[in-house]
Protein backbone atom coordinates (compact mmCIF):
# COMPACT_ATOMS: atom_id res chain seq x y z
CA UNK A 1 0.00 0.00 0.00
CA UNK A 2 2.87 2.17 0.95
CA UNK A 3 4.34 1.29 -2.59
CA UNK A 4 1.58 2.61 -4.29
CA UNK A 5 1.40 5.97 -2.34
CA UNK A 6 4.49 6.58 -3.44
CA UNK A 7 3.62 6.10 -6.81
CA UNK A 8 0.73 8.19 -6.81
CA UNK A 9 2.99 11.08 -5.14
CA UNK A 10 5.29 10.79 -7.72
CA UNK A 11 2.65 11.22 -10.53
CA UNK A 12 0.76 14.49 -9.11
CA UNK A 13 4.72 15.88 -8.60
CA UNK A 14 5.27 15.03 -12.07
CA UNK A 15 2.70 16.62 -13.55
CA UNK A 16 3.03 19.96 -11.15
CA UNK A 17 6.56 19.89 -12.48
CA UNK A 18 5.38 19.82 -16.29
CA UNK A 19 2.80 22.98 -15.62
CA UNK A 20 -0.16 20.29 -15.22
CA UNK A 21 -2.52 21.07 -12.55
CA UNK A 22 -4.24 17.94 -11.25
CA UNK A 23 -6.86 19.80 -9.96
CA UNK A 24 -7.74 22.81 -12.28
CA UNK A 25 -11.23 22.86 -13.53
CA UNK A 26 -12.44 22.24 -17.07
CA UNK A 27 -12.51 25.69 -18.13
CA UNK A 28 -8.92 26.04 -16.78
CA UNK A 29 -7.88 23.24 -18.77
CA UNK A 30 -9.73 24.25 -22.12
CA UNK A 31 -7.86 27.69 -21.50
CA UNK A 32 -4.46 26.23 -21.16
CA UNK A 33 -4.85 24.02 -24.26
CA UNK A 34 -6.13 27.19 -26.56
CA UNK A 35 -3.11 29.15 -25.77
CA UNK A 36 -0.58 26.09 -26.26
CA UNK A 37 -2.37 25.59 -29.96
CA UNK A 38 -2.39 29.62 -30.24
CA UNK A 39 1.67 28.99 -29.63
CA UNK A 40 1.84 26.34 -31.93
CA UNK A 41 0.02 28.35 -34.99
CA UNK A 42 -2.97 25.94 -34.89
CA UNK A 43 -5.60 28.74 -33.47
CA UNK A 44 -6.65 31.92 -36.29
CA UNK A 45 -6.68 35.07 -33.95
CA UNK A 46 -7.03 38.57 -34.92
CA UNK A 47 -5.07 40.78 -33.16
CA UNK A 48 -6.04 44.93 -33.22
CA UNK A 49 -3.80 47.48 -31.96
CA UNK A 50 -5.97 51.05 -30.98
CA UNK A 51 -4.82 54.25 -29.86
CA UNK A 52 -7.72 55.68 -27.60
CA UNK A 53 -6.61 59.26 -27.72
CA UNK A 54 -7.04 59.41 -31.54
CA UNK A 55 -9.73 57.06 -31.58
CA UNK A 56 -7.71 54.89 -34.52
CA UNK A 57 -6.89 51.18 -35.01
CA UNK A 58 -3.07 51.75 -35.98
CA UNK A 59 -2.31 48.12 -37.13
CA UNK A 60 -4.38 44.41 -37.39
CA UNK A 61 -3.03 40.89 -37.66
CA UNK A 62 -4.67 38.12 -39.01
CA UNK A 63 -3.35 34.62 -39.40
CA UNK A 64 -1.99 32.08 -37.39
CA UNK A 65 -0.23 34.09 -34.65
CA UNK A 66 1.64 33.96 -31.32
CA UNK A 67 1.53 36.29 -28.85
CA UNK A 68 3.60 37.38 -25.93
CA UNK A 69 3.38 40.44 -23.89
CA UNK A 70 7.02 41.92 -22.81
CA UNK A 71 5.97 44.03 -19.88
CA UNK A 72 9.95 44.98 -19.38
CA UNK A 73 10.28 46.60 -22.60
CA UNK A 74 6.06 47.75 -22.71
CA UNK A 75 5.83 45.70 -25.99
CA UNK A 76 3.78 43.02 -27.79
CA UNK A 77 5.57 40.63 -29.19
CA UNK A 78 3.72 39.04 -32.41
CA UNK A 79 4.83 36.00 -34.31
CA UNK A 80 2.74 35.14 -37.50
CA UNK A 81 3.31 31.85 -39.42
CA UNK A 82 3.34 33.15 -42.87
CA UNK A 83 3.76 29.75 -44.80
CA UNK A 84 5.10 26.10 -44.05
CA UNK A 85 7.87 26.85 -42.73
CA UNK A 86 7.86 30.51 -43.05
CA UNK A 87 7.35 33.24 -39.64
CA UNK A 88 7.61 36.76 -39.53
CA UNK A 89 7.79 38.69 -36.44
CA UNK A 90 6.71 42.15 -35.10
CA UNK A 91 7.25 44.38 -31.76
CA UNK A 92 4.42 46.79 -31.20
CA UNK A 93 5.13 49.17 -28.64
CA UNK A 94 2.09 49.55 -25.74
CA UNK A 95 1.64 52.70 -23.92
CA UNK A 96 -1.25 54.59 -21.96
CA UNK A 97 -3.26 55.18 -24.98
CA UNK A 98 -2.28 52.09 -27.08
CA UNK A 99 -4.13 48.91 -26.25
CA UNK A 100 -4.61 45.93 -28.25
CA UNK A 101 -7.01 42.73 -28.40
CA UNK A 102 -6.74 39.57 -29.39
CA UNK A 103 -9.91 37.77 -31.09
CA UNK A 104 -9.67 34.09 -31.79
CA UNK A 105 -11.73 33.81 -35.12
CA UNK A 106 -12.44 30.00 -35.49
CA UNK A 107 -13.09 27.66 -33.10
CA UNK A 108 -11.18 24.67 -32.25
CA UNK A 109 -11.78 21.45 -30.63
CA UNK A 110 -9.48 20.90 -27.37
CA UNK A 111 -10.18 17.82 -24.37
CA UNK A 112 -11.12 19.90 -21.36
CA UNK A 113 -10.30 16.97 -19.29
CA UNK A 114 -6.24 16.02 -20.59
CA UNK A 115 -3.26 18.68 -20.55
CA UNK A 116 -1.71 19.32 -24.02
CA UNK A 117 2.06 19.13 -23.56
CA UNK A 118 4.39 19.95 -26.79
CA UNK A 119 7.48 18.65 -26.67
CA UNK A 120 10.24 19.83 -29.81
CA UNK A 121 13.57 17.66 -29.77
CA UNK A 122 14.91 20.56 -32.55
CA UNK A 123 14.11 22.80 -29.14
CA UNK A 124 16.64 20.87 -27.46
CA UNK A 125 19.25 20.06 -30.24
CA UNK A 126 19.06 23.00 -32.24
CA UNK A 127 20.60 23.50 -35.64
CA UNK A 128 24.09 24.72 -35.78
CA UNK A 129 25.97 26.88 -37.92
CA UNK A 130 29.50 27.33 -38.20
CA UNK A 131 31.17 30.25 -39.24
CA UNK A 132 34.80 30.02 -39.25
CA UNK A 133 37.33 32.72 -40.69
CA UNK A 134 37.01 31.74 -44.21
CA UNK A 135 33.59 32.46 -43.78
CA UNK A 136 34.10 36.09 -43.10
CA UNK A 137 34.03 37.32 -46.46
CA UNK A 138 30.78 35.55 -46.54
CA UNK A 139 29.40 37.57 -43.79
CA UNK A 140 30.91 41.31 -45.16
CA UNK A 141 28.38 40.98 -47.61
Amino acid sequence: MKKLWMIILALVVMLVMVGCDPFADEADVAARNVSEDADNFKVSRQIIFYNSITDTYMWTFEGYCSIHADEYDAQLEVTCKVGPSLYSKHFLGLSDNVSYMVIQTEEIYTDPYHFKIYVRPEAILPDFEFVTSSNDDDLAT
